[in-house]
């Protein structure tokens, strides 16, 4: 028997900050009440938001201060969760790439902030779908993404 389809209640995106060359990745910490874990800029999508772009530079602006990266790029890639409530949500990631002088001003979702190389990255992050994401960012890298 099949399982019928399931229906995503949110639309979620996250930015993967980085410069090259040489290849660096921004990550950023959650404070204590939040884990104290190492994430990329991510949220959800708001009934404002035009598409998920337009709700990724409404993110990278709220929580890092940035308004105009070099270049952003879907990876291709997304992934689903449960969240908190018990809703299906969807996560779609993008690659944004920054000026390596750029330092962000942090909102209250994280603490601190750090470059990083690809394998420092990996070990950092908390979640397995943020490393997969991460090592989909550095091969697209490797094969030149496309401008958005």
């Amino acid at each position: 028997m099949t399982e019928p389809p399931v229906e995503i209640r949110r639309e979620c995106v996250e930015g993967y900050l980085f410069a090259a060359p040489p290849f660096e990745i921004l990550l950023f910490r959650r404070p204590p009440s939040r884990g104290r874990i190492w994430v990329p800029v991510s949220g959800k999508t708001e009934p404002g938001d035009r598409n998920l772009e337009t709700a990724l530079a409404r993110e990278l602006e709220e929580e890092t201060g940035l308004v105009a990266p070099v270049r952003t790029f879907p990876l291709d890639w997304h992934v689903t969760f449960t969240a908190d409530n018990g809703e299906t949500w969807r996560l779609h990631a993008y690659g944004v790439e920054v000026p390596r002088s750029f330092r962000p001003r942090l909102s209250a979702e994280h603490e601190a902030w750090g470059w990083f190389s690809a394998a420092e990255a990996a070990e950092l992050l908390h979640y397995p779908d943020n490393r997969e994401a991460l090592s989909l960012l550095v091969g697209s890298l490797e094969r030149g993404p496309a401008r958005i």
